[in-house]
């Protein structure tokens, strides 16, 4: 009797098959137009892969399929860090990594930092940015996004049907860089990436590590047992990473990636506060607006402005510095204030190591990154605000380790660095010891080394086959 052959699968069908079986998925996706292909014109076939601060020499052009070829083991190899701009968080920690990997081994790795999503994909992978500064503004949109999508068998549904979409696409912008290793810096660049290897048959070959960059509460999308490391910021984290099924092995506690430039800066106060014209004798808080200058950075400017001048005397008792971020209107509102203390008031800056350097204290919300950096240097922090979700478990990290307080209100904030200038130098100096403990100025390096000895395990890299796009049909 002659067998009949079955029909040949969608894309669709095949991406739902492959990543969890979700039948009723993939029937209702096949009664409603199968193997949809996207609209998006960002598959640069012919596209120059090369980072922005790269020269023309470390570019390469990609033409159709493209097998890398056996060089020898020292051959340069190819780092691709995924990451989105979605908070500043994770860009800083991709650059943190890449300028680590170049101090650490110069050019034994091309690393390449890249929004594959937005280079590559259509909505709504390709405005996650635009998405996400959305619902921060709208606060309890962002905490019902946060909460809802973290059960595991919602977010797997959710990103098995963009895969369903954008597989092509994501594999194309994969494939474009060649990567011998690929690190994420995002909560959703673990799934899709991972089951394009799996298609390419190169889970074996790739090495594929994630770097988390919240400190305490995270999104459960973090966690994929599939990858060979999971740096966790906290032991806090790495407790979650266990429960969520990946196993001791994979993972590993340094820290957070802080660029290098900032964790091995050696400063001094003193000539720091000569170098920024700042008064060299009055204790000084910093007051930060983040990139953005967001958050109740004017009424807590001038609340501090009133009590950190005595009345009696006639004198201040401190002197304030604040960082507006890209905020014009904020920081030209602040500079047109009659101040009675010395107050300085500074745009976006690219020079965090030296303010924070200069002060004795720092009012923030409780991004990890700030907060990782003011470890660094030493400084007692009073939260003012965090985000619903991934931040609100930084609270408790600062504050139960005795390296800093919690407030919303302007007039607390106010009083608190008041006192730590005048009456509480005692408690002013031991937040600085307990926040100078929580340090960890040598993770972006440690986190480097291990992924380099990663590679090291895995022998010569290359002859990894790298099809462009032909293996996902083949697939099919």
């Amino acid at each position: 009797m002659m067998s009949v052959a079955s029909p040949r699968k969608s894309i669709t069908e095949k991406v739902f098959e492959r990543v969890g079986g979700y039948s009723y998925l993939s029937s209702y996706l096949k009664n409603n137009g199968g193997s949809h292909r996207s609209q998006s014109h960002h598959r640069h076939n012919h596209h120059k892969a090369c980072d922005n601060d790269e020269s023309d020499d470390d570019c390469y052009e990609d033409e159709g399929t493209v097998e890398l070829v056996q060089i020898g083991a020292e051959r340069t190899k190819n780092v691709l860090i995924l990451m989105s701009d979605t908070g500043g968080g994770h860009r800083a920690s991709a650059e943190a990594i890449r300028d680590a990997f170049r101090m650490e081994f110069g050019d034994e790795y091309r690393i390449f930092v890249k929004d594959v999503w937005k280079e590559y994909t259509g909505w709504p992978l390709n405005d996650m940015e635009g998405s996400y500064k959305f619902m921060v503004k709208h606060v309890q949109l962002w905490k019902v996004a946060f909460h809802s999508t973290s059960p595991r068998w919602i977010h797997r549904v959710y990103l098995a049907a963009i895969a369903a979409y954008y597989a092509k696409e994501v594999e194309a912008g994969l494939m474009e860089y060649k990567p011998d290793i690929i690190i994420s810096v995002h909560p959703l660049m673990q799934h899709i990436p991972l089951w394009v290897l799996k298609w390419q048959g190169l889970q074996k070959k790739v090495i594929f590590v994630t770097v988390i960059t919240d400190l305490n509460t995270c999104h459960r999308t973090w966690f994929h047992s599939g990858v060979n490391r999971c740096y966790c910021p906290s032991q806090e984290v790495a407790k979650r990473a266990l429960v969520d099924g990946l196993d001791e092995s994979q993972t590993r506690v340094f820290g957070l990636p802080i660029r290098p430039s900032f964790a091995r800066a050696v400063l001094s106060k003193d000539p720091l506060r000569e170098e920024l014209e700042m008064d060299p004798d009055l204790p000084a808080v910093l007051l930060m607006g983040g990139g953005e200058g967001m958050g109740p950075v004017k009424e807590t400017a001038r609340a501090l402005g009133e009590t950190l001048f005595d009345k009696e005397a006639g004198k201040p008792i401190g002197q304030l510095i604040i960082i507006c971020g890209r905020n014009k209107t904020l920081a030209s509102t602040l500079e047109s204030d009659e101040w009675n203390i010395p107050v300085k008031v500074r745009g976006f800056e690219t020079q965090m190591e030296k303010w924070m350097g200069a002060c004795d204290c720092i009012i923030t919300k409780a991004g990890p990154g700030t907060i990782a950096e003011a470890l660094i240097r030493g400084l007692p922090i009073i939260l003012n605000d965090y985000i619903p979700g991934q931040e609100k478990g930084n609270v408790p990290y600062v504050v139960d380790n005795g390296a800093g307080v919690f407030t919303r209100s302007p007039k607390e904030t106010a009083r608190i660095v008041a006192e730590w200038f005048s009456t509480k130098t005692d408690e002013l100096k031991m937040m600085s010891e307990n926040a100078l403990k929580l340090a960890q100025p040598e993770a972006v390096f440690d986190i480097v080394k291990d992924i380099h000895e990663l590679a090291l395990q895995r022998g010569p890299m290359a002859n990894i086959p790298y099809m462009l796009t032909s293996s996902f049909t083949s697939l099919i």
